[in-house]
């Protein structure tokens, strides 16, 4: 067998680890394990010190493997009670300090999405710095307070949403990897892979792209073929890092064969592209279309779990559910006392009662003074009864949204 045929990756049980593998990343029982960055296995005694910790599993890379006396780059003792980083620490802004830098963001970063793909229509060139340059601040933002950008992926133009789903997919990729506390740089490289991951389809026929009605199976091929499509534009970008082309190849791949276009399975599918893959069927299934009303995310995040472990990582998803909530920020809901509001902040140890910002009452058919209500401690007794759409009471919902986090 040539290295041709040995894939990338592999995701192998702690017990089938050897020294002089390399190791991609981990997974473990132990929440607080901590590995900083990737590298070898130098000995039988570290890998003793991995099963003390609670790894059960490791993502190696098989084209790497060497003679345990020539390795390089070896992978960090494991930290079973690694040092509060700063990702841990608390928000250094508020949600109101930082909701119209947000928007500024959005806006500029949709305004270079445009970019991107018109310039990748005439010339089939990417700039990846300006790219670089916008993921960067997306990933500022979420560190001074990822709720801000959270409420603005929530928002939805019909006619953009090719534009908006690849931003919201950043966005929505970073503030997942934030949760799971991986390295900043990681994270970074992240949400530009996310922000790239669907360039390939400006390259499709619009007919195709946009047609309406159910595509037939030539047409269905057409599609698929923007993953490819894009990787053969990003492969030609300099200095871009594999963990970016790998997010862009793997989005649509599933875990048990079925996805595409290489038709990869659970070992040989990294965590990044489990990830990328609950992200991006998320955000697509959310998003509002011209063809297609978005659902709510009650019902996207059962989807995910009803699929799950065949189409995703069961672990993940269960994560990526507690990471946004079951409300997640800038969910329109209605309350029991008739009040619209929109979802401003999670009581993590009560996921059913978090803070709603009302603006609006359904009884009255008029809007109300601005108020935030904590549905843990509401005198009222108030609670959510149900996730809304703006024109189920023909509102506004933007002009509301700015009023509510912005003006």
């Amino acid at each position: 067998m040539t290295n041709d045929a040995v894939p990338s990756t592999q995701k192998i049980a702690i017990t089938d680890l050897k020294p002089g593998m390399y190791v991609l990343s981990i997974t473990s029982k132990n929440k607080s394990v901590n590995v900083k960055t990737e590298g070898y296995i130098r000995s039988q005694e570290g890998i003793q010190k991995m099963v003390q910790a609670g790894i059960t599993h490791l993502t190696i890379d098989p084209n790497k493997q060497k003679q345990a006396e020539k390795i390089d780059k070896i992978l960090p003792d494991i930290d079973n009670e690694p040092e509060p980083s700063a990702q841990e620490k608390p928000t250094s802004v508020s949600l109101d300090q930082e909701m119209k830098s947000a928007s500024t963001l959005y806006d500029n970063a949709k305004t270079l999405q445009h970019k991107i793909l018109n310039n990748l229509t005439e010339s089939r060139s990417i700039n990846i710095s300006e790219a670089k340059e916008a993921t960067d601040a997306i990933v500022d933002s979420i560190f001074r307070n990822q709720d801000a950008l959270a409420c603005m992926s929530r928002l939805r133009i019909k006619d953009e949403y090719l534009v908006e789903h690849s931003l919201n997919v950043s966005i929505l990729m970073s503030i997942f990897a934030k949760y799971l506390k991986l390295d900043r740089e990681l994270i970074e490289q992240l949400a530009l892979g996310a922000f790239l991951h669907d360039v390939g389809k400006v390259l499709i026929p619009p007919e195709v792209l946009h047609k309406p009605g159910k595509l037939t199976p030539p047409e269905y091929e057409i599609i698929k073929s923007h993953v490819t499509l894009g990787m053969q534009v990003l492969q030609d970008c300099p200095d871009l890092p594999e963990l970016v082309l790998s997010v862009v190849k793997q989005h649509h791949e599933r875990l048990d064969g079925t996805g595409y276009p290489q038709q990869l399975t659970e070992p040989q599918i990294s965590q990044f592209g489990r990830m990328i893959a609950i992200v991006d069927s998320y955000d697509a299934m959310t998003a509002e279309r011209v063809y297609k009303a978005g659902m709510h995310p009650i019902k996207a995040f059962k989807i995910l779990m009803k699929e799950s472990p065949t189409s995703y990582d069961n672990e993940l998803v269960e994560q990526f559910v507690n990471c946004l909530g079951i409300y997640p920020i800038g969910t329109l809901v209605k309350l029991t006392s008739g009040k619209l509001g929109l979802i401003s902040k999670l009581n993590k140890s009560k996921p059913l009662q978090p803070f709603v910002r009302v603006f609006y009452n359904t009884r009255l058919n008029q809007a109300i003074a601005m108020e935030e209500i904590d549905l843990i401690h509401d005198k009222h007794q108030d609670q959510i009864d149900c996730c809304i759409k703006p024109e189920e009471f023909n509102i506004n919902l933007l002009r509301f949204f700015k009023r509510a986090f912005i003006e």
